[in-house]
């Protein structure tokens, strides 16, 4: 699991300049509070009240990372998200949601966004979320990788380029991040609490099933239209093998 003491030096842009957080939500007080205590992180923040306005400081700004609320008074947190990975694919997004409001945690989930906290929330609880989404994030992270290979499926950790069978597959920060840890435990049966603690770094208290949904992601850019790697072990987990 995450420590919230964990050194915060590793989560630095590739050049070593301060990452880059856009914070939109049109409770402009919120949206203060939680810019402050990214800048606590000595992260350089922007913040945006609008969809619109959120969108164009996303093109000028060039985050590495969004706090996204769902609920804005021109047009949806999801648009923002759809319009956003347009120009950037593989940004990361932190959903905010209204409490208890569950459709809206899973479409933004379906949407691609790649994790999400609901109002009220404590301001450690965002830090904590946005520190493991650059984690996985291009660019921020302090560790060096290596080339892994399973069957015809491969992946460069330093590179973040996926191939299968020589074709390219374009993946998002989580869905990389989930690969790699399946990758590295090839034939082998991960529980789901497994892949939430490795991948997500934290307890999701079995909402939305995030496993399920990334697992879904994976197979149809990796096992489309091709024969399977990824396998159910029904009460057990999952499994990726070479293709038999």
């Amino acid at each position: 699991m995450t420590s919230m003491n964990e050194s915060k030096a590793d989560l630095r842009r590739a050049d070593g300049t301060p990452v880059r957080v856009l914070v939109v939500d049109d409770e402009s007080t919120l949206a203060e509070l939680v810019s402050m205590a990214l800048r606590m992180e000595g992260w350089e923040i922007r913040s945006a009240g609008t969809g619109t306005e959120a969108v164009r400081v996303a093109r000028e700004f060039r985050p590495d990372a969004v706090v996204l609320d769902v609920m804005l008074p021109d047009f949806s947190g999801l648009e923002v998200l759809r319009r956003m990975r347009a120009e950037s694919a593989n940004l990361p997004v932190l959903f905010l949601t209204a409490k208890d409001a569950v459709e809206d945690r899973i479409a933004g989930l379906t949407a691609g966004g790649d994790d999400y906290v609901t109002k009220p929330f404590s301001l450690e609880e965002v830090a904590l979320r946005m520190r493991a989404l650059l984690r996985r994030a291009h660019g921020v992270s302090g560790s060096r990788g290596s080339m892994l290979v399973v069957g015809d499926l491969t992946l460069d950790e330093d590179s973040r380029e996926v191939h299968r069978g020589g074709e390219p597959v374009p993946l998002t920060a989580t869905e990389f991040e989930l690969l790699r840890y399946l990758m590295r435990n090839p034939k082998r049966v991960l529980s789901k609490a497994q892949i939430l603690d490795r991948v997500w770094s934290y307890d999701f208290g079995g909402q939305a099933n995030i496993v399920e949904l990334y697992i879904s992601y994976l197979r149809k850019k990796i096992d489309a239209d091709r024969e399977p790697m990824i396998h159910t072990m029904r009460g057990a987990g999952y499994v990726l093998k070479p293709a038999s």
